[in-house]
Formats: C-alpha cells, structure tokens, sequence
C-alpha cells in the first residue's frame, strides 16, 4: 500500500530524492549565539536514520539583526563552517537530502528580540498576535538591495558546508510573504503595486542565488497557497507566481498557507492545503510539494497514490516519532494523535494554543537532541511559561482582532 511513497523523485537538475517523504521545517529554537548545537545536529542525524527522503532545516536567518525566534540559526558568513558542515553530514546519512530553509521575518520578529523590525511597508500586524510585535518601519532600497545579497550569501555558504539544497522561506507572513502581500506591501517604487512588481524580491533571491549556486543545485519555494485575509495574497496570485518561478527554473515548490494573523499553518487539522497543491501541479511542469495535517498513512499514500503531487510534508509527528518513515516502510506505522495542548481556561486555548503547540514541540525537538523520548502530554502549562519566560508576558497577553 505505502509503495509509491518510497519510490525515488527525480528532479529536472538530475538530483534523486530516495523517497517521496520530507521532513517539513519547524522551528527548533536549539542556536547558541546562532550556530548550530551539537544537540541540534544529533536530532537531523535521527531523522535521516529514521528514513526521510529529506529534511528541510528550521528558518536559518540571513540577518543577526532581525531574528524570527530565540535560538534562530544565522548565517551571514563562514565563521560556523565546521559547525555547519557537521550539520550537513548529519542530514545526508543514510542517503537522506538536507536542505536549508533561509529565511528572513520582516515585521514577524517578537518584541522580544527585535524593537524596530522592517518590512515592504510601515504595516504593524493585527489581531490577536499583534502585541507580540512592535510596529515595522519601510525599507528602504538600500535595504532591499542587502537583504537580497544576505540570502544568496547564506545558500552559498550552505552548499559548501554540503547542504544538498536550499529553500526560500516565501510562505507564513515572513518578510518574502510580506513583499507578495498586496496588504503588507503598498509600496509605490518598483518592488510594490502591481503583482509583477511585488514578486520582484523573490525573483532577484532566487535568480541571485541560481547564477551563485549553478543549474544543478536544488532551489525550492515554501510559498501560501493565500493568506486567508481579506485584500491579501490570493490562490490565483499564488498560482501566477509559482508558475513564474517554474519558468525561471526553480526546482521544487511546497505548498503551505496563513501566517501570524491567520495561522492556519499551526493548525493540527488533517490536510489542509492538499487540494490547492492538486490543483497547481496539474498546471506547472515542476514537482509540488505539500505540507500541513499528514498524520495517517492512508491520507499519505493517496496523496502520492491519486495525485500529481510529488512530495508529501510531515513535521510534528517525526518529532513524536523520529522513524516515522521506517515505520511506514516496513509496516509498524500506526497512526498519530497529536496531543491537543489546554490550559483549561479558555481565551488562552483560544488565543495562543498555537504558539504553546510551537513551544511544545520545541521541547520536544530538544528532548530527541538530547537523546531522550519525547514527552507526549495535553498541559498547555509547561511550554506557556517557557514561552513567557523567553518573550515576556507580551506572548499570552489576547487582543481583539
């Protein structure tokens, strides 16, 4: 029943993926002075042994200044080499693919860690998420221009230290989102308005990073299939930029959705984004790949099975069951419940379970670093206070939408 699943994906630039199971990105939140860990290194390496075909890094940030979460990798030159190649080795044993997720958070960078963050447009988030950032300001060209280069400067250092491929984070409300967000980016120069001018960030990334990493290295493009706002980013945009990058020869795509204000993404539901991702890979020549709700093997292989999708996301159940895809391969697969964190009180479960789920299985990823099982329990509690610990009491405080 699983065959398909583990039949190799070939991709246009002669690259081969073992199977059709990728680890999706989560956030590890595992950085020391933003290099890599031992223990963070320790839990990819598990990964590849538990037989995923790939694993896609949490967000690696391309500027010190603006983080997206404490304990964010970054990389804006070489320093961490020997780290990082570590870290690389670790991804590709057992003939896995590791591929850097780079990334950027624009406005989404807590208060916590960041007091003036920059995107397209002087926009402050809203909802109930809102007061956990501070109001950005605009970037200016300059800042666009750097920021640019700070991405393809981090794809060149993740091909040398071995990385086997490389994704550009443009999906969840991050900074490459915001640029696509026709309510995020009202700006009036040439990376803002119309559709063509607002993809243009994206398009000078990758077209920076393909002429510095050549044909044959994977790029990929995490991108929402919409926003799920009014006056937002919509499937029929989404649709004409992916067929945009397609045609400038980006390797893979992986569907996803939402973003702090409409985080459908944090969402435990049961495959969310799969009939948007259907739709797209019958349109482009390029493999799609989907994310969001894989738990049961059933919905697994029909995915593969009745599709034209070409690669299958699972992320917080390879925390909870790091062999996920032996387990499948060889038939002691049983399907996860994941736990549904409560405080019991219930504008907080209302407000921020998402982000206690976030911070859960953070310890949970930490707890697999360190060679320990994961902890599987329901108490909101324990990652709410290691939330408020690191962010402030800002992280649980409920606004109005």
């Amino acid at each position: 029943m699983t065959k398909q699943l583990f039949e190799p994906l070939k991709l246009a630039n002669g690259t081969v993926i073992k199977n059709r199971l990728y680890k999706g990105a989560m956030s590890e939140g595992m950085a020391k002075n933003h290099r890599p860990t031992d223990e963070l290194i320790r839990v990819y390496q598990r990964w590849a042994h538990g037989g995923i075909g790939m694993s896609l890094t949490g967000n690696v940030m391309v500027d010190s200044r603006y983080l997206g979460e404490p304990g964010n990798v970054v990389i804006e030159d070489d320093r961490d080499m020997d780290a990082l190649k570590r870290w690389a080795q670790a991804g590709t044993e057992n003939g896995s693919h590791i591929w850097m997720q780079i990334n950027h958070p624009g406005k989404q960078s807590p208060k916590s860690l960041t007091k003036e963050p920059v995107a397209p447009s002087a926009i402050p988030i809203s909802g109930t998420a809102g007061s956990g950032f501070n109001p950005p300001r605009a970037m200016t060209r300059d800042e666009i221009k750097d920021t640019i280069k700070r991405f393809v400067t981090t794809a060149e250092i993740a091909k040398e230290a071995g990385f086997t491929g490389v994704q550009i984070h443009g999906a969840h409300g991050y900074l490459v989102s915001q640029f696509l967000s026709p309510h995020d980016n009202q700006r009036t120069d040439e990376y803002g308005g119309n559709l063509e001018n607002r993809m243009r960030f994206l398009v000078e990334i990758y077209q920076g990073m393909r002429d510095a990493l050549g044909e044959q290295f994977p790029i990929s493009l995490k991108i929402n299939s919409t926003d799920f706002k009014e006056d937002s980013f919509t499937e029929d945009e989404s649709t004409a930029v992916i067929k945009k990058m397609a045609e400038l020869g980006m390797d893979l795509i992986e569907i996803s959705g939402g973003d702090y204000e409409k985080p459908k993404m944090m969402s435990d539901g049961e495959v969310y984004f799969l009939d948007y991702a259907k739709k797209i890979s019958r349109e482009v020549d390029i493999p799609i790949a989907v994310i969001g709700g894989f738990r049961k093997k059933e919905s697994m292989t029909e995915a593969i099975e009745t599709t034209d999708v070409a690669m299958i996301g699972v992320a917080r159940p390879l925390v909870l069951r790091p062999d996920l895809p032996n387990r499948l391969q060889n038939g002691t697969y049983n399907d996860i419940e994941l736990p549904r964190l409560k405080t019991g009180i219930k504008v907080l479960d209302d407000n921020i379970g998402g982000f206690a789920g976030l911070t859960y299985y953070e310890q949970q990823i930490s707890r697999l670093g360190q060679d320990l099982p994961p902890k599987k329990h329901t108490n909101a509690w324990l990652p709410l206070f290691h939330l408020v610990r690191t962010h402030g009491p800002a992280a649980i405080s409920p606004r109005r939408r």
